[in-house]
């Protein structure tokens, strides 16, 4: 068990660092964006297209981590963050800033290999508590990194985020190369050919996958068509900038780290991951379907608490659910194809989200919140699982 622990401490470091520098990159990407003319669909290709090179990366990153190990795949990762924030930061057009992102979504495909690497080192009675440390450290994540990426973009001008993150990810990689060992036994090790994307097809056969893939899907395009919405709505409502963005977004890092960090593995360990995988699941439904009637700035804080919390529950009972149905040779595929379907909701929503709200600032979010109910619906049909708070 210590030296689990230890082991966990290296990922969720690593894992800190990396999110650090993409928490800096989101709340003056609207803004930047806008100032070299992107509308909603405009900013929606961004976040679009970045998950579109996740899809990708995950169907490469997490079969090559099955057959060369996590350890190498994590390392060049952040050698192509440390690329696409150095172009972000470089960019004066939007064709640049498009080219930034192309690069930073094919680095974000490594979290099939981080979450690969909490599977190869827990048991399945730890899995969902294991993943919970790659929550915490997407919490922490986003409440050092937008408040970073806030006030030096206020202070230092628009270019200083990119260079921020880009810094980072070199520290991160040295770090990274010096403490962190591999994970994945030499007799899990498997060889499957790379492009082929049967894998997602095959999980979202199978009757205990199928239903968490669908949820994969559903909950990314509803939350990432959020995230542009918000953004630009608050933008109208309450004359929002970098900074105010900035600041909301280190409320929900905080409420993620909170709830994964520490209140996960308890409410886990009592009501099973199931159960929070669906009440996080109908949770974000409702955080989201309610921004049209928010008049206030606190009201709309304490609404983001809501949806944070939900979220915070729903990712890591669906991680750990999805490794504990999947065979332990196949951890990284089954874990690229849940990432895969998740970057492509993420592809998808900003650009379908991003065009309602062009249209019409409350369909926006209707249309969002709509969306996440129907993944809500998806997890009920999860298959239960018993767990020790049950005593079955």
């Amino acid at each position: 068990m210590p030296a689990t622990r230890s082991r966990l401490g290296v990922i969720f470091l690593t894992v800190l660092i990396d999110l650090i520098g993409f928490g800096i990159i989101i709340p003056i990407l609207p803004y930047y964006a806008g100032r070299l003319g992107a509308g909603g669909f405009g900013l929606g290709a961004l976040m679009g297209v970045y998950s579109l090179m996740q899809f990708l990366a995950t169907a490469l990153l997490g079969r090559t981590s099955d057959r060369v190990g996590r350890r190498p795949i994590l390392l060049a990762t952040m050698i192509c963050n440390a690329l696409g924030y150095t172009l972000f930061a470089a960019a004066h057009s939007y064709v640049v800033l498009f080219i930034a992102r192309v690069v930073s979504g094919f680095a974000g495909g490594n979290i099939s290999a981080a979450q690969a690497y909490i599977a190869d080192i827990t048991t399945p009675a730890e899995r969902s508590r294991g993943m919970g440390v790659i929550g915490a450290a997407f919490g922490l994540g986003f409440i050092i990194g937008p408040a970073i990426g806030g006030l030096s973009s206020h202070y230092l001008g628009p270019a200083a985020p990119g260079l921020v993150a880009a810094a980072l990810s070199l520290i991160n990689f040295v770090s990274a190369y010096i403490i962190l060992p591999e994970s994945l036994r030499e007799e899990h090790r498997t060889v499957r050919e790379t492009w082929d994307f049967s894998h997602i097809g095959d999980a979202l056969r199978n009757p205990r996958l199928g239903p968490l893939m669908i949820a994969w899907a559903i909950a990314p395009f509803a939350f990432a068509g959020y995230s542009v919405a918000l953004p630009l709505w608050a933008g109208v409502v309450f004359g929002w900038h970098e900074q105010q963005l900035g600041w909301l977004f280190t409320v929900i890092g905080a409420t993620a780290a909170l709830v994964q960090g520490y209140l996960f593995g308890k409410l886990a360990a009592r009501t099973g991951d199931r159960a929070l995988l669906i009440a996080g699941g109908f949770g974000m439904a409702l955080g989201i379907g309610v921004i049209p009637w928010i008049g206030t700035t606190p009201v709309l804080y304490g609404w983001t608490v809501v949806l944070a919390f939900a979220n915070s529950i729903f990712g890591p009972a669906a991680s750990g659910l999805v490794s504990i149905f999947a065979d332990p040779t196949e951890q990284g595929t089954v874990l690229g194809a849940a990432q895969a379907l998740s970057a492509l909701g993420r592809l998808l929503g900003p650009i379908a989200i991003g065009e309602v709200y062009d249209a019409s600032h409350t369909a926006a979010f209707l249309t969002a919140g709509a969306v996440m109910l129907l993944c809500g619906l998806a997890t009920t049909r999860v298959p239960h699982i018993p767990h020790p708070g049950e005593g079955a």
